[in-house]
């Protein structure tokens, strides 16, 4: 058993090829990814069977889902300890205005907002809009 198969069944997610081959293509792009782009990769894949793969991997916290502000959803992949927790695991998105990529900021963790009693946060997201370092390198 190779090791995304392992990160799957660890999750709960029996390892399908399908199911493999779309978490070998987001772990091969260092951004997040629109169901688009993933439909287009595998274009004779059905689109359903892509869709239910992403919600599932969704439910099972080994993708997350981003809004950026463009209006379309996009997912990256989850770090390994990573239970989309709000208060632990939640870290800040750049999207950059130029190239309309999104990444992860894994290492930028979004702090503790202290709620009013009776709110229970769910999800919280944090995105940095401006120019990435391969375009502010141009």
């Amino acid at each position: 058993m190779n090791e995304i198969e392992k990160k799957l069944e660890v999750k709960g997610v029996r390892p399908t090829a399908m199911r493999i081959l779309i978490y070998k293509f987001m772990a091969k792009n260092d951004r997040a990814v629109t169901l688009t782009e993933i439909e287009n990769a595998f274009g004779k894949a059905d689109r359903a069977t892509l869709s239910r793969t992403i919600r599932t991997f969704e439910t099972k916290n080994i993708v997350h889902q981003i809004d950026d502000g463009t209006g379309i959803p996009k997912y990256a992949l989850c770090e390994n300890d990573c239970n989309c927790e709000v208060e632990q695991d939640l870290h800040i998105h750049f999207h950059c205005n130029n190239c309309d990529e999104t990444v992860c900021l894994t290492d930028h963790k979004i702090p503790h907002i202290n709620l009013p009693e009776g709110y229970i946060p769910e999800n919280v997201n944090l995105v940095v809009k401006g120019i990435c370092e391969k375009c502010s390198a141009v």
